[in-house]
């Protein structure tokens, strides 16, 4: 088993030695700057984004309860209002209500007026047309009676006598 990879010669660690140490210090003089920057920047980016994961985490929960709150007097408001409406539509309706038993009780009233009115007229017109026939029946009753002069003088007389001068 001579194989070189497997039992390497003092020369190749030597060699090997210097190569890695070599190595190192490139690696230490400009790399693992390099390389702890950037770790320390992308330790620092994520404790950045966490810290604002956070705040927005926070804030999302305050908002959360801002709009669980405004939602809340969202509603208190909506039944206000709509109580105010029912109340407003039933103080409506009452008015209405008011207003067609006041109307109606002045037709009424106007109706009995025209009633009383219309009754009055007509009596008025039945009494003057009760006097037109009596004039007219008692015009004709004196015409026939009068129409003899005789009877004519003795008539007058007669309401001459009944009658009172004053």
């Amino acid at each position: 088993m001579n194989n070189p990879l497997v039992s390497p010669g003092l020369g190749v660690i030597f060699w090997m030695l210097i190569s890695f140490g070599i190595l190192v210090f490139i690696l230490m003089k400009w790399g693992w700057p390099v390389i702890l920057k950037a770790l320390n920047d992308r330790e620092k980016a994520i404790s950045d984004q966490l810290n604002a994961a956070e705040q927005v985490k926070k804030e999302m929960a305050a908002l959360k309860a801002d709009n669980e709150k405004l939602l809340n007097e969202a509603k208190i408001q909506r039944d206000e209002i709509l109580r105010n409406a029912r109340l407003a539509g039933e103080q409506l309706i009452e008015e209405a209500r008011a207003k067609a038993t006041i109307e109606a009780d002045r037709i009424v009233e106007n109706a009995r007026e025209n009633i009383n009115y219309e009754k009055l007229k007509a009596m008025h017109d039945l009494k003057n047309q009760i006097a037109t026939l009596s004039i007219d029946i008692a015009e004709k009753l004196m015409r026939a009676e009068l129409e003899d002069k005789a009877k004519a003088n003795i008539f007058i007389s007669r309401e001459l006598e009944n009658a009172h001068l004053n």
